[in-house]
């Protein structure tokens, strides 16, 4: 049973990240659809509300649900697992994942009414925090250690950084040619 248990889990999480990486990149072209002259403003903010209604129903929040219950199915079948100390810290980010994505679901009901309060760079660096919270909760549970999530946090920060100083340097590059 465990292991059935596993799977749905394993694939309603990898649904759900999906989703939550998805959303974001939406509202990043929803944002900036701003920028554009009617009717194109217009038109592309209709397919974008379109688009973001149903990745988040159909996919995000059915996900979330079904991901939350096999957790709390395996935590029940595994019940040993609450003794130990890595359980509680990755719940904590499993919770702030759910806050994430609520936050994500007010972004929604922002952009639907016209508000757009983050520009563009603040959703892309919005979008980053799913990753940093995905990283800890996978190490977390794969290593089931509660200090493997510092090492992977770590690790996704440090490619990170590489990543920004590269496409930093690239973009100084082009600018010169």
């Amino acid at each position: 049973m465990y292991e059935y248990v596993l799977a749905i889990h394993i694939i309603f999480v990898v649904c759900w990240m999906a989703g939550l990486f998805y959303i974001v990149r939406l509202f990043i072209y929803h944002t900036e659809a701003q920028d554009k002259p009617e009717p194109e403003r217009t038109i592309l903010s209709k397919q974008f509300e379109i688009m973001e209604s149903r990745l988040w129903n159909i996919i995000a929040k059915p996900s979330m649900l079904i991901t939350i219950l096999a957790g709390c199915t395996l935590v029940y079948l595994k019940q040993g697992w609450m003794l130990m100390a890595w359980l509680p810290i990755k719940i904590g980010f499993v919770l702030g994942l759910v806050a994430y994505h609520h936050i994500c679901q007010s972004k929604i009901k922002q952009m639907r009414n016209g508000i757009f309060k983050w520009k563009s760079t603040q959703l892309r660096l919005w979008n980053e925090l799913a990753t940093i919270l995905l990283f800890a909760i996978v190490f977390l549970a794969v290593k089931k250690d509660a200090l493997s999530w510092v090492f992977g946090v770590m690790g996704i920060v440090s490619l990170g950084v590489i990543l920004m100083i590269a496409v930093k340097i690239y973009k100084r590059y082009r600018e010169k040619k």
